[in-house]
């Protein structure tokens, strides 16, 4: 092969590479021509926000939309669990066995933090099982070209925009590596997926070796968890509920959040402890939650619950998952 049939062989080799790279490596047809720019008013946007471009840079290296993270936001099912099968898919007898290793494993530790930030361990331990099965599933997508993602998509851009910005903030600080930092998604982070937002309001740098490492630092996220509890109002003298009766005729539009009573109310109309005894007396406010699928379900289990069960609601809103947390929590309880 003479030296211009090399020549136009390596010139038709690098036009079917380019034309690869580019189909792997870029958006396509009207995403990809909406992209360039974004980026580019993105970027303009961070280094505006003080987030260097060294950080802006290696965080969207190679960066194009994920399709699976669009395929998940839009086809989030509705909830089609009973809340019976919910309670065995995330707090099996496996789950609680595995619970109370890891807070004997870390018990000196979480006493320590559970009485500085005025939690009780055991719930500590529920949140983390939880969420993250005691740190054993992270998530697999890295976190800001998740967020990313999702804010360029657009249906919910401004929320997911400002968690992309903090995001970077969080790698700008050198709390961990853009390679490390792996999450759920939708951007939630480490051992109790904490989203970019919750780990500025909350996160704790609880060993004062400067970074606040929910990831891989169990001190940093039990403290971090922790604190999150604290600030948003949980009472260290409390429970979170309990499963009761309820009498027979009972007026079921007194099931809402809007009726709070004293337990003393509730005793004396009737409501008692699932196993048919009196209710604690104490003047503790507490409304009547009833955990059952609407969809499937015509009635469910029905929970007397406490200023914790809410202040798990500012966690996750779910009615299942704050159950569920108290539930778990009820079955650490005995753990030495």
């Amino acid at each position: 092969m003479n030296l211009t049939h090399v020549k136009k062989h390596l010139f038709f080799l690098l036009i079917v590479l380019g034309i690869y790279g580019l189909n792997f490596n870029s958006a396509s047809g009207k995403e990809g021509s909406a992209l360039e720019p974004w980026l580019k008013t993105l970027r303009t946007e961070a280094l505006g926000k003080n987030i260097s471009k060294i950080t802006f840079d290696k965080a969207f290296a190679g960066f194009v939309p994920i399709k699976r993270i669009i395929e998940l936001d839009r086809k989030q099912p509705e909830f089609s669990m009973t809340f019976n099968k919910y309670l065995n898919h995330v707090i099996p007898k496996s789950r609680i066995k595995r619970g109370k290793i890891k807070y004997r494993e870390n018990k000196n530790l979480l006493d320590e933090i559970g009485a500085k930030y005025g939690v009780q361990p055991r719930f500590i331990v529920a949140f983390w099982g939880i969420e993250s099965s005691f740190g054993r599933h992270f998530g697999g997508f890295p976190v800001v070209h998740s967020l990313a993602t999702l804010a360029f998509d657009g249906r919910r851009s401004k929320f997911f925009r400002g968690e992309l910005f903090r995001a970077l903030r969080i790698l700008n600080e050198g709390h961990i590596s853009h390679d490390k930092m792996l999450g759920s998604w939708a951007g939630a982070m480490g051992n109790f997926q904490f989203m970019p937002s919750s780990f500025e309001n909350f996160a704790v740098d609880y060993d004062g070796d400067g970074k606040r490492d929910i990831w891989n630092n169990k001190a940093d996220a039990f403290a971090s968890a922790a604190n999150y509890l604290m600030k948003s109002g949980w009472k260290s003298d409390q429970i979170w509920g309990r499963e009761v009766t309820l009498p027979k005729g009972f007026d079921k539009k007194l099931l809402t959040k809007k009726n709070k009573r004293k337990i003393s109310e509730w005793q004396s109309i009737g409501v008692r402890k699932v196993n048919g005894k009196n209710l604690p007396v104490n003047n503790l406010r507490a409304y009547l939650v009833e955990a059952y699928n609407k969809r499937s379900e015509k009635y469910g289990k029905i929970y007397l619950v406490y200023n914790n069960y809410e202040v798990t609601l500012k966690w996750n809103r779910s009615t299942f998952f704050a159950l569920a947390v108290g539930l778990l929590a009820d079955r650490l309880k005995l753990v030495k």
